[in-house]
């Protein structure tokens, strides 16, 4: 177990990990590159050490001190203790949670390992989603439909960075998942792995999702696109099937997020 101690100046190199939150593109190269993500508040930090990732430090307001008590004592990490209004000057924010953790990265497996095994036989892949918030979404939707799996193309937002991490309330922890390398060659890995590729969209020769569903194919990758222009051309070409999920009212799509539920849901295995 670590003291906790006191840190008064926003400074001080022991808080470097918890500079600049709210600066997306320093945080969204930093991070990585560094090999740490930021956990926030009490739940989500538990989360994350529950999934066995190895805490670098704590960032504590005094009076989360009891509440991580047992978090402090099996931590072997720093514990650096601050008043709220240093805490939001180092930031960026008022960190009204009161607790934060930066937390060491694990390497990626490859696309290709991470398929590997009879118990993953739904997959979700997302194509250059590049909304944080619309990322987290995802992968609670992965995370409580039973998704064994997500592959992110290379333009893909970070599912580490904070606000993807609190969104999903730590669901990003739970689920496997690797960025691919070369998006769309990567579906040829996907489909070698034994998946039918299925591309949700809205193309004319597009079946219902739930004739999708229907089918109960043994292995599934289903296919997400980017907020605005949906799939790109090569992806469509190269998929197997294309989906649509069939909606009233004049409305021809979902948010990303909701439409992954959506298939999630009616794709979910069949008890035997």
């Amino acid at each position: 177990m670590s003291e906790p101690r006191t840190v008064t100046d926003p400074a001080d190199p022991r808080l470097a990990d918890y500079t600049g939150l709210t600066d997306v593109e320093l945080r969204r190269r930093r991070e990585p590159a560094e090999g740490l993500f930021i956990a926030e508040g009490e739940k989500v930090i538990r989360r994350a050490v529950d999934a066995g990732y190895r805490m670098r430090s704590m960032l504590l307001t005094p009076k989360w001190l009891d509440v991580m008590g047992d978090v402090i004592a099996a931590a072997d990490a720093p514990v650096h203790v601050v008043e709220p209004a240093l805490a939001e000057e180092v930031t960026g924010y008022h960190v009204h949670r009161g607790a934060l953790a930066s937390m060491q990265r694990r390497p990626l497996p490859g696309a290709a390992d991470l398929l590997r095994g009879s118990t993953v036989r739904r997959v979700a892949v997302f194509e250059d989603i590049v909304d944080h918030a619309n990322i987290g979404a995802a992968f609670r939707n992965a995370a409580a439909l039973g998704v064994d799996a997500v592959l992110l193309t290379p333009r893909c937002a970070d599912p580490f960075y904070r606000r993807a991490v609190k969104v999903s309330m730590g669901a990003v922890f739970q689920v496997p998942w690797t960025r691919l390398e070369s998006w769309p060659a990567d579906i040829a890995t996907i489909r070698g792995a034994g998946f039918t590729v299925a591309a949700l969209c809205l193309s004319d020769r597009a079946i219902t999702l739930d004739a999708l569903a229907a089918r109960e194919d043994e292995r599934l990758a289903l296919v997400f696109g980017t907020e605005g222009d949906g799939l790109a051309a090569r992806t469509l070409a190269a998929a197997d099937e294309h989906v649509r999920i069939p909606m009233d009212g004049g409305v021809d799509s979902l948010n990303v997020a909701a439409a992954s539920a959506v298939a999630f849901y009616a794709t979910r295995p069949r008890p035997a």
